[in-house]
Formats: C-alpha cells, sequence, structure tokens
C-alpha cells in the first residue's frame, strides 16, 4: 500500500468515526413518514372512542423537544368540531402545576420543603399536634398522615369556598397515620399548598400560575378555575358525560371546589408546550427537577406526579385526572423525551380504559401494532344490559315457580334463601364503604358512584327488587304452610 492510500485510508477513518459520533440514533418516528404515522393515530383514537362512545377528545404528543401533534376529536353538543384549542378540565393533572409552583418559591428561597407547613401559619392551632410536624414535602409527597375520611372533601358539605376556610380544618382534624410514615393519595394536601403559594408569594393562586408558569410557557389558552361551577358556566368547553348502559348522558360536574388540586383547565395545544417543558431543562434546576420526579419514601407519589421506572421505555412521570364528567390521562416518558396526554369530556367509568388511549397511543409511536381493547364500554354494557334483562326474566319464572310449590320448604330452607337474596342489598348498602377500599381510602359521594357504575347499581337494584319481592313471596307461603301444620 502507497504512502498516499495510507493516508486515504487514514483520512476516511477519521471521518467515518466522526460521522458516527455526531450523528444521533434514528428513532422509529424519524424512520416512518409522519403522516402515515398521524393517520395510524387517528385511526386508532376513534375507533377507541367510537367502542366506548366518547363523545369528545383531544390529544396532545410532544416528542424529542418539538411538538409532534395536537389533535381534537369530536363534536360539541351544537355541532362544532373539537380542535386542538379546545379547552379541557385536566382534573388531578393540575396537581404537578401545583408542585411546580411550589418549587418555584424553594428555589427562590421563599419554601423550605422539610419546613413544617404550620410555620407559615402561626395562627393555626391543631387539636392534634402532629399536625403541626407536616412538612410541605409531606403535602407534595401526600404523606400528611391525612384521608378523606377524617379530612372529607368530595363528601364535604356544604363545599368549602375558599383556600382559607380548608386550611382552617387543620384545626379540628385528627391523623389517621404520623406524617411522613404512608403514602395516601387526599386532595386537600395540595389545597394546602395552593395556599402556601398565595401566602408566599403575595398574589393569589390562579394570578401566580398566570404569570409565572402559563406566561412563562406560552400556555396562553390555560387558567385555573377554584369551583367546577366556573367549567358549567364556560361555553367554550365541552359539556361533560357520563355513561348510561353505554349511551353518553349530558350533564353538569357537581359542585365541587378544586383550587390547587383539579383547577386547571387546557388546551392539546397547551398541554404539548407544559410537557416539552419537563424536558428541556427550564423549568427548575437539575437539582429540584429531580426533586420534582422522585417517588417519595413512603410510596410511588413524586411531586404532583406517579413516578416509575418501566422495563422497556425507563422513566416515566404520569397522573390522571378524574371529574364525574370529564378524564384525562398525561404519561411522561423522560428517557425516550415523548410526552402524551389525553383529555376526554366523558367521566370516570367502570367499564373504559381511558390509560388505554395513551398506552396505544405510545406503541404506535415505537412502531407497534395497537388496538381497542375487548374489554370497552360497548361489549361490557351491552352485557349488562343482557343481565339485567335475564334477572328481570329469570324473577317472573321464580315468583311463579314460587308460587306453585310450596313443599317441603322447612325454617332452616327459608333462612338459606333469605340470606343469599338479600345479599344484593347488602353488597349495596355497602357500596361506599366497599368502593373506599378499593379506591385505597377515598371516599366517593353517591352520585359519583352513579356516574362511575350506573348499570351495575342498576342490575344490583333490579336484582334486589326481584329477589325481595320472591322472598316477601316465600314468606307468605311459609307461614300459611305454619299455619296449616297447626290445624
Amino acid at each position: 500500500m502507497t504512502t498516499a492510500t495510507k493516508k486515504f485510508v487514514l483520512c476516511l477513518s477519521c471521518v467515518l468515526l466522526m460521522l458516527s459520533i455526531l450523528v444521533k440514533p434514528v428513532s422509529a418516528i424519524e424512520v416512518r413518514n409522519k403522516a402515515e404515522i398521524l393517520k395510524e393515530i387517528d385511526d386508532f383514537v376513534k375507533e377507541n372512542m367510537k367502542v366506548n362512545n366518547i363523545k369528545a377528545a383531544a390529544l396532545a404528543i410532544a416528542n424529542n423537544e418539538e411538538v409532534f401533534y395536537a389533535q381534537g376529536y369530536g363534536t360539541f353538543s351544537d355541532g362544532r368540531g373539537i380542535t386542538g384549542s379546545t379547552p379541557f378540565p385536566i382534573a388531578s393533572l393540575s396537581k404537578s402545576f401545583t408542585a411546580l409552583a411550589v418549587l418555584q418559591l424553594v428555589e427562590k428561597g421563599g419554601i423550605d420543603l422539610d419546613a413544617p407547613y404550620a410555620s407559615y401559619f402561626p395562627d393555626l392551632t391543631p387539636k392534634d399536634e402532629r399536625v403541626r410536624a407536616i412538612t410541605v414535602r409531606n403535602l407534595l409527597n401526600q404523606t400528611t398522615g391525612l384521608n378523606d375520611k377524617a379530612n372529607p372533601d368530595m363528601t364535604h358539605f356544604p363545599q368549602y369556598q375558599s383556600l382559607q376556610e380548608i386550611n382552617e380544618s387543620l384545626s379540628t382534624v385528627k391523623l389517621v397515620h404520623d406524617p411522613g410514615t404512608t403514602y395516601i393519595y387526599h386532595n386537600p394536601n395540595y389545597q394546602y399548598l395552593a395556599l402556601l403559594v398565595e401566602k408566599v408569594s403575595g398574589q393569589s393562586f390562579s394570578a401566580y400560575m398566570e404569570k409565572n408558569i402559563f406566561e412563562r410557557l406560552g400556555m396562553s389558552r390555560t387558567f385555573s378555575v377554584s369551583t367546577t361551577r366556573q367549567i358549567n358556566e364556560n361555553p367554550a368547553i365541552p359539556r361533560g358525560h357520563y355513561l348510561l348502559f353505554g349511551h353518553p348522558v349530558s350533564q353538569a360536574e357537581p359542585l365541587w371546589f378544586i383550587d390547587g388540586p383539579a383547577g386547571i383547565v387546557s388546551t392539546a395545544e397547551d398541554m404539548v408546550k407544559w410537557m416539552l417543558a419537563q424536558s428541556n431543562g427550564h423549568l427548575l434546576s437539575p437539582k429540584l427537577m429531580e426533586e420534582y420526579y422522585t417517588p417519595g419514601q413512603s410510596g410511588p407519589y413524586g411531586m404532583g406526579w406517579m413516578a416509575d421506572q418501566e422495563e422497556h421505555v425507563g422513566r416515566t412521570i404520569s397522573h390522571s385526572g378524574i371529574f364525574w364528567t370529564y378524564k384525562a390521562e398525561e404519561t411522561i416518558y423522560l428517557d425516550q423525551q415523548l410526552g402524551i396526554t389525553m383529555m376526554f369530556n366523558c367521566g370516570l367509568n367502570t367499564f373504559v380504559d381511558y390509560r388505554a388511549f395513551v398506552d396505544g397511543i405510545a406503541r404506535i409511536l415505537r412502531g407497534e401494532k395497537a388496538e381497542a381493547p375487548t374489554l370497552n364500554s360497548r361489549n361490557m354494557e351491552t352485557v349488562m344490559t343482557l343481565l339485567v334483562i335475564a334477572t328481570v326474566l329469570w324473577g317472573v319464572y321464580s315468583h311463579f315457580r314460587i308460587k306453585r310449590s310450596n313443599k317441603g320448604f322447612t325454617t332452616a330452607k327459608l333462612i338459606i334463601s333469605s340470606i343469599g337474596r338479600l345479599f344484593p342489598i347488602l353488597i349495596l348498602l355497602l357500596l361506599i364503604p366497599l368502593t373506599t377500599v378499593l379506591a385505597a381510602g377515598r371516599l366517593l359521594p353517591w352520585f359519583g358512584l352513579w356516574t362511575t357504575m350506573p348499570s351495575l347499581i342498576i342490575w344490583l337494584v333490579v336484582l334486589s327488587i326481584v329477589n325481595v319481592t320472591n322472598w316477601v313471596c316465600l314468606i307468605r307461603l311459609y307461614c300459611h304452610a305454619k299455619k296449616k301444620e297447626q290445624f
């Protein structure tokens, strides 16, 4: 090999080495045609909305520090189309915004994460002295020792009217756990934080959020409300719904004071900007950003986020937003620099897997196949409809069968039959305690139970009526048989 050839090979090797260093790996999204990806996403979302009878939704996708997609689906009740700029309540997704406001004030030296919350409110006089040990960090990580039973939220009547009024509840409340020992999701924790922002900043919570977060991130159509009444009265927001046997029923959101934990209304276009801000490093110092996303010592909750480490996608932060007539889901894949948010004008429902929307879109973006779940509202509500009809037919058949036969009807059989027939009534009576256990301590009002599982409740009521009717018939026949035995 000549000297010239050696020099050429050496230079070529250096160039190839530099290219291998400088050229970043190409993602699945970059390889495929963007238009094809968006069509696949649109088809998936529309199909999933169809099988779940969802009237309106909005989707936001941020990818690799750029706006990838902001799209609306469905229509308003008057036929107007939903767009990427249509506002939707994001419910508890608001907590990550509130946490950011607190951390901004931490960065400015106005708040100490490990200082007692009560130290900022010297007039607070709690009966339970453990309240004085609750720190700002405990509030952010949901480890205050408070729960919905000790400190009612959705079930408080009448609803609170101000953050100051809610703060006074700490004077009378009794903690169910020592602060910092147990994770319990509890909305008022973030109402106390909203009041702390007001106290330290000297501004109302909504004014602080507008100036220091929404304006700063260019979220021009995002705003904060204090009660659900403001959502109901805003014609720009699509009317909320719940599903009755799979059919959407228009319904005003019940009155609920939500300033702090659940009061933000946003759009798909603005939520893209919010998700992009999570990866561009402009929100907080690296140290505080790490705190923001790190789960607390006593649970999976970070500071306004559920923090997780998934095997195939790496670190994720996520949150669900739940109203009775609206729903929102958000997941940010930190290691992949990918964020997905979906907002719906349909509330929490037993048979609708809202999480499947975000998971399916993420699979599509990774080049995988996504399909609408088989266990969807349309299929499950069809089953529930058939079950109600079958229960009525069985009840009529059983009634006539009981009236035709009373032979061998002993006291033991009556007791056993009574227990079985009265069991559905027992389930109805215990529905709130049962759901409280299943919802990890969240205490739901009856209206919330109704909008979440109306077909299941109707079936239990029908089953109870059928069983009680036949039980009364059994009692009468039993008494008649006993009288006959006496003569």
